[in-house]
C-alpha cells in the first residue's frame, strides 16, 4: 500500500494534474460567439454617450413593471456588477421603457445608496427601439408585454453576443442569457462567462505586447 501511494503521488498525481490543467485552458481559450449582428446603443438612443464598441457589456431589459425588474436589478447587481464594475472596459446597461424616468429614479436612487454606480447605465429607449435591439441578439426568446426579460446578455467589444453551446441545462447546448432571477446562475455561469472574456482579452494583450517587442 505505501509502494502505490509512492509511486501515485510520484506519478499519477502529475498527470492527474495536467489533465485537470489542460481541461481548464481549454476550458478558458474559448467563449462561443451566438450572434455578430447585434446592433449599437447609439442606434437606438442617439443622444445616449453610450456604446457597445471597445466595452465588455452586461445589459438586461427591465421593462415597465418595476417590482418585478427591482429584483433581477439588484440580484444582478450585487452577483455581478460589484465583482467586475472596478475591471477595464466593463460597463452594464438597462434599457428602460421612455417616459419612465420618474418612476425608476426611486429605484436607482436605492441601487446608489450602498453602490457606485458609475459603471451603470441606464437607457430609455421607446418600445419599437427595444425590440429592435433585443431582436439584434438573434435568441429564441421575446420580451414580453412590459418588455422585460428575465436575462441578462453579454456583449463583447465587437458587438457580438457571447454564451455557450454546450450547457448541460439548456435544451439543445445553447445558452444565450443569464437568469437574473437565479442567483446561482448568475455565480456559477455568468461570473465563469465574463472570467473567460477577460482571460481572452489578457491573452491578446500579452501576444500584442510581444510582437511589439520583436519588431
Amino acid at each position: 500500500m505505501k509502494k502505490f501511494w509512492v509511486l501515485f503521488s510520484l506519478f499519477l498525481l502529475p498527470l492527474v494534474f495536467y489533465i485537470f490543467l489542460s481541461k481548464g485552458i481549454y476550458k478558458y481559450s474559448n467563449l462561443p460567439i451566438l450572434s455578430e449582428n447585434v446592433i449599437d446603443l447609439k442606434a437606438i438612443s442617439p443622444t445616449a454617450d453610450v456604446t457597445f464598441s471597445e466595452k465588455l457589456t452586461i445589459i438586461c431589459f427591465l421593462g415597465s413593471d418595476i417590482n418585478n425588474a427591482k429584483a433581477s436589478l439588484f440580484n444582478l447587481n450585487q452577483t455581478i456588477y460589484k465583482r467586475y464594475y472596478s475591471k477595464p472596459f466593463f460597463q452594464m446597461v438597462a434599457i428602460l421603457p421612455q417616459g419612465l424616468e420618474n418612476d425608476y429614479s426611486e429605484t436607482i436612487k436605492e441601487l446608489s445608496a450602498f453602490t457606485d454606480i458609475s459603471k451603470w447605465q441606464f437607457i430609455y429607449a421607446s418600445p419599437k427601439n427595444t425590440n429592435l435591439l433585443f431582436n439584434s441578439f438573434e435568441t429564441p426568446f421575446k420580451l414580453d408585454k412590459n418588455g422585460y426579460s428575465e436575462y441578462a446578455y453579454i456583449v463583447d467589444m465587437k458587438l457580438r453576443l457571447r454564451g455557450r453551446k454546450d450547457d448541460e441545462d439548456t435544451k439543445g447546448g445553447k445558452l444565450y442569457g443569464y437568469n437574473m432571477k437565479s442567483v446561482a446562475i448568475l455565480k456559477n455561469k455568468m461570473k465563469d462567462d465574463i472570467d473567460i472574456i477577460y482571460y481572452q482579452l489578457k491573452k491578446s494583450a500579452e501576444k500584442q505586447a510581444r510582437r511589439k517587442r520583436e519588431i
